[in-house]
């Protein structure tokens, strides 16, 4: 563990950003899981980010109780354009940090190390001190300049997780779509879920009918 990371009688504590992809359910979804576990979320939302939550989940402002009803208390929200809060130092403790969904636009300057708003100097500080960055990248179909982004992030460290479900265990809804993303994406950051998402629960499943 390095002398940045939070300690072991330390809540989990875990960055969260919001740009302008469609996908506004994937990070509520990730928001109330993370919350429900007791995770500590700070939370960053680009302005692009606040348009798709209003535009996409009706959610007007970035409030905690709006976010994760029941669980306010473990969410700190930080102004998007803050690049002097918190999270923006390499010096506050956390165990990792999510962009979800991550535009094309937040993807190519986190990977040229641009920092325009709180969302991308959060993850570059996350990059720099060697804590898990996840990117969870919404576009389809994506052109060489983001296959580009991706692979310097990946080279820097960071894991670009694109927001495509698996269909496998035969979903029933949408949410059940967004479930199997969100679960991925804790799985990642190295939170304990119980969601249905894994493969064996489908060969276990075969095996009963069979």
């Amino acid at each position: 563990m390095s002398e940045n990371s939070p300690s072991p009688s330390d809540p989990r504590r875990i960055v969260v950003g919001i740009t302008g992809a469609s996908g506004a359910a994937y990070a509520v979804r990730v928001i109330q899981l993370l919350a429900a576990g007791g995770v500590e979320v700070h939370l960053a939302c680009s302005d692009l980010g606040r348009r798709l939550l209003v535009e996409e989940m009706g959610i007007t402002r970035v409030d905690p109780e709006q976010l994760a009803p029941g669980h306010a208390d473990r969410i700190v929200t930080h102004p998007g354009n803050d690049v002097g809060a918190a999270c923006a130092s390499g010096s506050f403790r956390h165990d990792g940090m999510v962009v979800v969904p991550c535009s094309s636009s937040s993807l190519a300057k986190i990977s040229l190390g641009i920092t325009d708003n709180l969302v991308q100097r959060a993850a570059l500080v996350t990059l720099k001190e060697r804590r898990p960055l996840v990117l969870a990248h919404r576009e389809s179909p994506v052109g060489l300049p983001e296959i580009e982004a991706m692979r310097r992030v990946t080279e820097a460290g960071g894991i670009v997780a694109p927001l495509s479900p698996g269909l496998y265990l035969n979903p029933d809804s949408i949410e059940d779509l967004i479930d199997f993303m969100a679960g991925r994406i804790l799985d990642l950051l190295g939170v304990s879920h119980d969601l249905r998402i894994r493969w064996d629960e489908r060969l276990r499943e075969r095996d009963k009918r069979s």
